[in-house]
């Protein structure tokens, strides 16, 4: 996908001015966040499943050409093509010219982020073809020629009334001329135009959730069953996926399969969860006349030999966005790129250059809540840390913030002047804000106080003094009893 300017500051500033945005963005608070926590609740064992996931993850890693090679010969004996594209560039070049010896028109789509990566839909347009995405929260921001702003929920940003808006002026061509506002009716009017589209593709492209070595399967998962609609009725189907997805067993897969729909929309188990494999057989009642794979790298072979690589852990489930204090405030597009939130922030410098996207690294509140939540034990705050540890050395940030950072760094490497400085500047300021109990403005400090009040700092600074105190009373109590 063409690197745009990843301005976050710009963006995020400008989304926290959007009142339409904020309110679609409650919708992640009020669904995706207490679901999850039910489901998982459910299940006893879920720690232990997920050290199993991450150990299995670990070593398809370590094992990784090995594993896709299998995958290779297991998709071949099927009577299926692989393809293995090195940048996203060339996995639209190889997918545009299967397209053209099939003598193809109409493409339907299933959602893939790694065909958001390649801006897939660019490419297949470029070239003359029709490419109609299929998922609705994709068609919705097809219309809108937007790009999605959530993993699993594409069109999360949108509201119901804007839905609307999109639907009335686009499907008047089909003759559809009703403005209409509930939810179901807005689906079946969806329904309406896509069921044409699936009947009359020539070609069907998705993504894949997981790639089985062992048979050459491919695991699809979806809530809708667009996918396999677009797998099965055109003439040829195309899967598109990073070479990170292969695992070795479909019974890996069940364990996997476990942790995703949980952790991505709170349900035990998603809607469709297909596995597919290869052109139609003799006998079969359906299926495509021919099958390809193309297996994108596109810098994950660079994220695997290097301090990022836990991160090839990751199968998308959204559950860091969705925990994410940063993106429910901003929203998906404030970054700028394909990925938003965590993953996001360690995913695009890592795919763009850090220096496409300096900002990213440093758009997180290090809470550690996504680390807690991910399903895949993926260490992101580190991984982010790692990011800004890059930014810092390449003076990719401003004077001002590498002074200070330099300034704080010289002072908490010498404990002594460094406690001196907070009890200090905390008596100071519990001093000068006991009358308001509050600062609504202070130097060096108007990011923050834009938008909300800094509370006056208690008398005492940080945990070391209060330990003391209690260390003293404690002692003080002994004495007595004794």
């Amino acid at each position: 996908m063409k690197v745009q300017s990843l301005n976050f500051k710009a963006r995020s500033t400008e989304a926290l001015l959007d009142d339409d945005l904020k309110a679609a963005l409650s919708n992640v608070k009020q669904g995706f966040i207490g679901k999850r926590a039910e489901a998982v609740r459910l299940v006893p064992e879920w720690e232990q499943i997920r050290a199993e996931a991450r150990d299995l993850k670990n070593h398809v890693l370590d094992n990784l050409d090995h594993y896709l090679v299998a995958y290779e010969a297991a998709v071949q004996a099927r009577g299926g093509q692989v393809h293995w594209a090195s940048t996203s560039a060339e996995a639209n070049d190889v997918i545009v010219d299967i397209c053209k010896q099939a003598g193809a028109k109409t493409v339907t789509k299933g959602k893939s982020m790694v065909g958001e990566e390649a801006n897939l839909n660019g490419a297949l347009e470029a070239a003359g073809l029709e490419a109609m995405e299929t998922d609705l929260g994709e068609y919705i921001i097809q219309l809108a020629k937007e790009a999605p702003s959530h993993i699993i929920a594409p069109a999360i940003h949108k509201t119901r009334q804007q839905v609307s808006d999109l639907f009335h002026e686009h499907h008047a061509q089909y003759g559809l001329h009703e403005r209409l506002v509930d939810r179901s009716a807005l689906v079946n009017e969806a329904r309406t135009i896509l069921r044409e589209k699936f009947r009359c593709a020539d070609v069907g492209i998705t993504g894949a959730n997981f790639l089985i070595a062992e048979t050459g399967q491919h695991v699809l998962v979806t809530n809708e069953g667009n996918g396999d609609l677009t797998s099965s009725l055109p003439r040829v189907q195309i899967v598109i996926v990073g070479i990170e997805k292969v695992i070795p067993t479909l019974e890996d897969a069940s364990c996997l399969l476990r942790l995703l729909a949980r952790s991505a929309t709170g349900q035990h188990f998603s809607n469709y969860t297909s596995l597919m494999s290869g052109p139609a057989q003799p006998g079969d009642l359906d299926g495509p006349e021919a099958f390809h794979v193309v297996l994108v790298d596109n810098h994950r072979t660079e994220m695997l030999a290097g301090e990022l690589r836990e991160m090839l852990r990751c199968f998308r489930c959204g559950a860091c966005l969705n925990h994410c204090p940063v993106y429910g405030a901003v929203g998906g597009h404030a970054y700028g790129w394909v990925y938003p939130g965590p993953m996001g922030s360690v995913v695009t410098p890592a795919m763009v250059g850090i220096e496409n996207a300096p900002d990213l690294p440093h758009a997180c509140t290090l809470n550690g809540r996504c680390a807690e939540v991910c399903p895949m034990s993926i260490p992101l705050p580190r991984l982010l840390r790692e990011h800004r540890r890059a930014t810092f050395e390449r003076s990719l940030q401003s004077a001002s913030a590498r002074y200070g950072l330099g300034l704080w760094a010289w002072l908490a490497a010498r404990p002594r002047l460094y406690h001196w400085a907070t009890r200090w500047g905390v008596a100071v300021l519990s001093r000068l804000g006991a009358r308001r109990g509050r600062f609504s403005r202070l130097p060096l400090a108007g990011a923050w106080t834009q938008s909300r009040d800094l509370p006056s700092p208690q008398g005492r600074t940080t945990f070391m003094q209060e330990y003391r105190q209690r260390q003293s009373d404690a002692n003080a109590q002994g004495g007595q009893g004794s």
